[in-house]
């Protein structure tokens, strides 16, 4: 099965040397930039706004992306913009926010509709960043709800870049894969 489903005519547009798992499922108003990754069981639906996904950043298994409508309230709605050099851990879930550049959102993270990640930032696994919440860059995140914990370490700014190109040398390797098997 496709994993690119079209809604109200509008079919993802997925970037040079991506790779998209064809267990995955990704709806409508989506644009994924150049070496990026969406692996298994991934859900995420452009349908009542649009979903940005930038360069080498990788979807993990189990996520979903969502966004929000617009309204008489919000007349933008809340879409999801996702940076260049993204880690999204397995099943994290995100709705309607925007996150900077090389972050990492461990596994189970949840962000909701008009949170802001500024560059260079981790959020733990299983935290919970509250809606509209601004998490300044060069820290860690943790706890439900989310909170300051720390400054990063030189090291671990060093690792969110790191994080995204190991994510790009594997989905290279996946691409290989396929390309032998044709």
């Amino acid at each position: 099965m496709n994993p690119l489903r079209k809604y109200q005519g509008i079919t993802p547009t997925i970037g040079d040397d991506c790779y998209i798992d064809p267990a995955c499922i990704l709806v409508g108003d989506i644009t994924i930039g150049r070496d990026s990754s969406v692996w298994p069981l991934v859900a995420a639906r452009g349908d009542v706004n649009k979903i940005t996904i930038g360069d080498r950043t990788n979807v993990q298994d189990g996520a979903v992306l969502h966004v929000t409508r617009s309204s008489s309230s919000n007349p933008d709605g809340y879409p999801l913009v996702i940076g260049n050099d993204v880690t999204l851990g397995h099943k994290a879930m995100l709705h309607g926010c925007t996150l900077g550049d090389r972050i990492l959102v461990g596994m189970g993270a949840i962000i909701l509709d008009g949170a802001v990640i500024q560059d260079d930032v981790m959020i733990a696994a299983g935290a919970l960043v509250s809606p509209g919440k601004v998490l300044e860059s060069g820290y860690l995140y943790r706890g439900s709800p989310a909170k300051q914990a720390r400054p990063l370490t030189a090291a671990e700014i060093q690792f969110l870049k790191q994080s995204a190109d190991n994510y790009v040398l594997t989905k290279n390797e996946y691409l290989d894969d396929l390309a032998d098997q044709a």
